[in-house]
């Protein structure tokens, strides 16, 4: 049984809430319009100066008092629309789903898709990715240095639909220092012309025209091969080709929601987006009001079977006006010839971000632990073989500070692996942290997918641009360690557990990707996780 697109039971209801959020849109959006004009990103202000504009006063001073005034004009039939638009989130399902129905593919695309099983064969590959796009209302946005939300979601839908939607190349090494297969770089790929974050970003404000366009990354000077214990792995300046389900972080305006649907659509035919509640609902269920949804957005290739939204009820300061959570899914990846399906879980979800507040957080781990378990309990069928069991999200606490401690002896570490991690405290040397520092988002080393790839290669550049570690209050730091490298705060995550699959299934990291498609669009580096899962020859074909 397939789910159903709208979140509402019913197009009586589905209609009340669109005209309820129509009374309400044009206030919000005059809101942040507010705002955002008050606001300049780091870039606009560089703009400013080289080209020796005196005019912005007077842009804010006027635009300050006409967004005002038809903020103020418009609250009352917001107020009107907001009577009834909050007690409809009661009858509201807390995630929409879009479905498409997929193209036939080339012959070429075949030879790429999970066939193993199906075919018989004991081996079948399957590809992860995890991103933080802070797609927040504009003006909101701009507090993070990141401006222009619309396009901002329409160059990354084009950015990763760019990368996911290529051949897959493996290249063999054969010499002694190789450790296996490498991914080619993007710049070995011939593809078409994207987005450039830089011309993205010189855009004028006021203006609405597209979106520049640029050539193919140039090829880069290296490639990064396995670390000491075998996890193939690479800085990218594509996202990894075929990627099979994707998690985005913090899409939390509905516009931009709606825009990377449409982009990502064709690609990912199962997509499940303005994931969370609203308001009070359910009653209970969360700790405070809810002004925006958890931000989640999960995209796959595989028909979603079974989906499920929990909120965390222990939100705190401002981040207990969104609601937070962990969005868990069940994917049909095929059928063997037996005609058992064949399934995978997939779990996203977005952690408590203040530092200095690990309890929190330990708590949420406390609870998607037992969420996940319940949800696989609830939804688990005999004639089912289960291939992967994955979780991804923004976990916002790192694996070297020491005000993070907490969360870096947690329990979940022992059920689900982290190809990253070495121990509690303590990174693989090869590891890239994932949060950049905001206000330096925009210069020169950072600003393209081509530099920023070149700047994460060099830990002398590296270290500029990452966000550093969090030392405890009153507790000096030394990092790193002596004669350990420096690696920055690494808070983007995909693990996968083998305890939950099949038991004649086992699992092998393919490789693990540090992706700088998104530079200048976010303030997170995307992570991608590429697995091959085995199943014993002898059950292939009978399990």
């Amino acid at each position: 049984m397939s789910l159903r697109e709208s979140p509402f039971p019913n197009c009586f209801v589905e209609g009340l809430h669109a005209v309820s959020w129509g009374l309400i849109l044009p206030c919000f959006w005059f809101l942040d319009r507010l705002i955002a004009v008050c606001m300049s990103t780091s870039l606009e202000r560089t703009q400013r100066q080289e080209q020796e504009c005196y005019l912005h006063p007077l842009k804010v001073f006027f635009g300050f008092i006409l967004f005002l005034t038809l903020f103020l004009i418009t609250a009352p039939l917001a107020f009107l629309g907001f009577l009834l638009w909050a007690p409809l989130q009661a009858a509201r399902r807390p995630f929409s789903y879009y479905q498409e129905p997929p193209s036939r593919p080339t012959p070429a695309e075949e030879g790429e898709r999970n066939l193993g099983f199906e075919a018989g064969a004991n081996k079948a590959t399957f590809g992860f990715a995890t991103a933080n796009l802070c797609l927040l209302p504009d003006g909101i946005a701009r507090f993070n240095n990141l401006g222009h939300t619309q396009r901002r979601a329409t160059a990354i839908g084009r950015s990763i639909v760019q990368g996911v939607n290529r051949p897959h190349i493996r290249i063999f090494v054969d010499s002694p220092s190789s450790c296996g297969t490498l991914s080619p770089s993007s710049s070995l790929l011939p593809g078409p012309s994207t987005t450039s974050p830089a011309s993205y970003g010189a855009t004028d404000p006021a203006s609405d025209g597209a979106v520049p366009t640029t050539t193919p990354p140039k090829p880069s000077d290296s490639n990064y091969v396995a670390g000491p214990d075998d996890v193939p792995w690479e800085v990218s300046s594509l996202f990894p080709a075929n990627v099979d389900i994707l998690c985005l972080e913090e899409v939390f305006d509905k516009r931009a929601a709606v825009k990377l649907t449409n982009t990502l659509g064709p690609l990912f035919n199962h997509i499940l987006y303005d994931v969370g509640v609203y308001a009070c609902q359910p009653p209970g269920s969360c700790s405070s009001f809810k002004f925006f949804n958890s931000g989640l957005f999960l995209a796959s290739r595989y028909p979603v079977l079974e989906a499920q939204y929990h909120c965390f009820p222990n939100g705190r300061g401002e981040d207990a006006l969104a609601a937070k959570g962990l969005l868990s899914a069940k994917v049909l990846v095929g059928q063997n010839q037996k005609e058992k399906k064949l399934v995978g879980y997939f779990n996203c979800t977005h952690l408590h971000a203040p530092e200095g507040e690990g309890e929190i957080r330990c708590e949420q781990l406390n609870m998607l632990t037992k969420w996940i378990q319940e949800f696989q309990v609830t939804n688990s069928k005999p004639d089912e073989v289960v291939v992967f069991d994955v979780l991804s999200g923004d976990f916002n606490f790192d694996n070297c500070s020491p005000d993070d401690s907490l969360e870096q002896r947690h329990s979940l570490f022992e059920e689900y692996r982290d190809p990253c991690r070495a121990g509690p405290g303590q990174e693989k040397p090869w590891v890239i942290g994932t949060l950049l520092e905001q206000p330096t988002l925009y210069h020169e080393d950072v600003r393209t997918p081509e530099n920023l790839q070149r700047t994460l290669e060099r830990e002398d550049l590296r270290k500029q641009y990452i966000s550093s570690p969090v030392a405890l209050d009153g507790c000096p730091m030394v990092y790193p360690e002596l004669g350990q490298p420096w690696v920055g705060r690494r808070i983007d995550y995909i693990l996968y557990r083998e305890s939950s699959i099949s038991k004649h299934c086992r699992t092998e990291i393919e490789e693990l990707t540090f992706v700088t498609q998104l530079a200048g669009l976010t303030d997170h580096i995307p992570v991608g996780l590429r697995l091959n899962v085995f199943l014993d020859s002898d059950t292939a074909q009978s399990e």
